[in-house]
C-alpha cells in the first residue's frame, strides 16, 4: 500500500472573499491519511511516513468503520483537560511498543476528518469539495464511532474570523478551500491563514554560532507565578552584522544566573550536544517578539524580533501572555462528535 499525495496549503495574509470559499479550523495536530484497502489499514503522515504503529487505537478505529475501502484526509489530535496537546502527540513517536501502548490507553488520539477521497469503489478525488463533504458527513454520521470527529466547515467569513481570532493554541489558524474544486493532490491549492501575536520576553541567555563568535539565537524567558524565569523559546532571525552586534551588547550581561525555572539545556533525542550549550545572562534585557503558535506554554517555532523594550521591567514579562485563547469548553463545542 502506497501513501497518497496530499493537497497542500499556501500561506496568505488575509481570508479570501467569495461565495465559493469554505473555511475550516486548522488543527494543532499531525496531518494524516487513513487508508483502508482490502481489509488492511494504513496511516500515513504528510511526508509519506507510516504512523500506524504509533497510533494503534486510530488504526483500530479505521478498521472498525462500516463499509469497505476508504481514504480519509484528516488530522490526528489528542485532547487533554487543558486543550489539545501537540506534546502528547510527539511523545507517541517512541521506539518502544510498550510505551506506545501505555500512552494510547492513557491519552488516546482522535482522528479529525476533513476530506473523503475514496469510498468503496468510488474515487471521489475528482468531485468538487462540496460533494465530497456530503459523502464525508454521511460516512461520519453513519459510523457513530468514538474517536472519529468531523472538522467543522463554514461558508461564513464571520465564523472564520472568529476561529482565526481564537487561534494560537488548539487552533493553528484557518484553512480556506474552494467548494467547486477537486482534490488537487501535490498542489498548494488550499489557503492557510495564521494570526501572529507578539510577546514581551526576557533574554535569559544566548547560543553562539557554530563557526564564529556571533550570536546564533537569543533564548527567551517569561516569569511564572512561582517567581521563576522559565525558558519559552528562541529568536534567531538575524543578519551576520546583527549577530556580531548582539555579541557585543550581551557581553556585559554575562555571568548572571539566566533561567531559574525550566532551562534550555535539557537534552532530548532530537537535540545534539551542541544545541544544549548556552551562555546565561543577567535577566535585564526585554525584547518584543512575533510568534505564531504556543504548545505547552512555549513557542512552537522560532520567533521574530520586533524591537527592544527598555520601557518594560523584566518581572513584567509574564507567562500569562501565552495563555490558551480557546477555553476547554469552547474547544469542546468545536470537537463535533457523532
Amino acid at each position: 500500500m502506497t501513501a497518497p499525495t496530499t493537497m497542500e496549503a499556501l500561506l496568505v495574509e488575509e481570508l479570501p472573499i467569495g461565495e465559493e470559499w469554505r473555511f475550516e479550523p486548522k488543527w494543532d495536530g499531525f496531518r494524516c491519511f487513513a487508508v483502508r484497502s482490502g481489509g488492511e489499514v494504513a496511516l500515513w503522515s504528510r511526508s509519506g511516513k507510516p504512523l500506524a504503529r504509533y497510533f494503534p487505537e486510530v488504526e483500530a478505529l479505521i478498521a472498525g468503520l462500516p463499509g469497505g475501502d476508504l481514504t480519509l484526509d484528516g488530522e490526528l489530535i489528542i485532547e487533554t483537560p487543558d486543550g489539545l496537546s501537540f506534546d502528547a502527540l510527539s511523545q507517541r513517536l517512541h521506539p518502544a511498543e510498550s510505551r506506545i501502548r501505555k500512552l494510547a490507553a492513557e491519552t488516546p488520539a482522535l482522528f479529525m476528518a476533513f476530506d473523503l477521497l475514496s469510498e468503496g469503489k468510488d474515487d471521489l478525488s475528482a468531485l468538487p469539495l462540496a460533494k465530497r463533504r456530503v459523502r464525508l458527513e454521511k460516512l461520519v454520521g453513519k459510523a457513530k464511532a468514538q474517536g472519529l470527529l468531523l472538522s467543522p466547515q463554514t461558508g461564513e467569513i464571520a465564523q472564520a474570523k472568529d476561529w482565526l481570532e481564537r487561534s494560537g493554541g488548539a487552533l493553528d489558524g484557518v484553512v480556506a478551500k474552494r467548494a467547486d474544486e477537486p482534490y488537487r493532490a501535490g498542489e498548494r491549492a488550499m489557503l492557510k491563514i495564521k494570526r501572529h501575536r507578539s510577546a514581551d520576553c526576557v533574554v535569559g541567555g544566548y547560543r553562539t554560532e557554530t563557526k564564529g563568535n556571533g550570536v546564533a539565537s537569543l533564548l527567551l524567558g517569561l516569569y511564572a507565578d512561582d517567581g521563576l524565569l522559565h525558558h519559552v523559546g528562541f529568536c534567531s532571525s538575524f543578519k551576520a552584522a546583527e549577530r556580531r552586534a548582539w555579541a557585543e551588547e550581551l557581553k556585559p550581561l554575562e555571568g548572571g544566573e539566566g533561567f531559574t525555572g525550566n532551562r534550555p539545556d535539557k537534552a532530548s533525542r532530537w537535540s545534539s550536544e551542541r544545541t544544549v550549550q548556552w551562555t546565561p545572562l543577567k535577566p535585564s534585557l526585554v525584547v518584543e517578539v512575533l510568534y505564531d503558535q504556543v504548545t505547552a506554554g512555549r513557542f512552537r517555532h522560532g520567533t521574530r524580533l520586533l524591537r527592544r523594550r527598555p520601557d518594560k521591567r523584566p518581572n513584567q514579562c509574564r507567562c500569562e501572555q501565552l495563555r490558551h485563547p480557546l477555553t476547554p469548553v469552547e474547544l469542546a463545542e468545536l470537537l463535533t462528535r457523532f
